[in-house]
């Protein structure tokens, strides 16, 4: 029986070797190399390997591996965030294409006492804080996740 673990560096492996464009082309490469998934545990997968749909040379989607920042080694979902600035008591956090959805995912797991949510688009992140939490007590928390450049 294949772990996890394994599943997951299989998923990897694939995706770096093969040019997948689709979940369908996922699976069946998976099912060649002995994994059985359904769609729903492979969706999951992705979104924890945060891997990210980018255009090829031909102009289609392709699935990719999230490269890491210049000068990080970390492979958090925060390695990925670059900025952030606040507008009066929000948050906006700039981030590169793609990885903005799974670091708004770790901050409202990681931050709650400070932040109420967050909301995600491709590469940008409007945090939302509690009240009574200061400018700093918020980029406090945030620390974790950003790489100010």
């Amino acid at each position: 029986m294949n772990t996890k673990e394994q599943r997951l560096q299989a998923i990897g492996d694939i995706i770096g070797a093969e040019t997948i464009r689709s979940q369908d082309d996922l699976l069946r490469s998976l099912a060649g190399k002995g994994f059985e998934v359904t769609q729903a545990t492979l969706s999951r997968d992705i979104k924890q390997l945060k891997i990210i749909r980018e255009y090829d040379a031909d102009h289609l989607y392709v699935y990719t591996l999230p490269a890491p920042a210049p000068g990080v080694t970390d492979t958090s979902a925060g390695a990925a965030s670059l900025k952030v600035e606040f507008s009066g008591s929000l948050a906006v956090i700039k981030t590169r294409p793609g990885y903005a959805m799974g670091i708004a995912s770790d901050i409202d797991r990681s931050a709650s006492r400070e932040i109420v949510g967050t909301i995600a688009g491709d590469d940008t992140i409007l945090v939302i804080p509690r009240e009574g939490y200061s400018r700093e007590q918020v980029a406090a928390a945030l620390a974790q996740f950003i790489i100010n450049k």
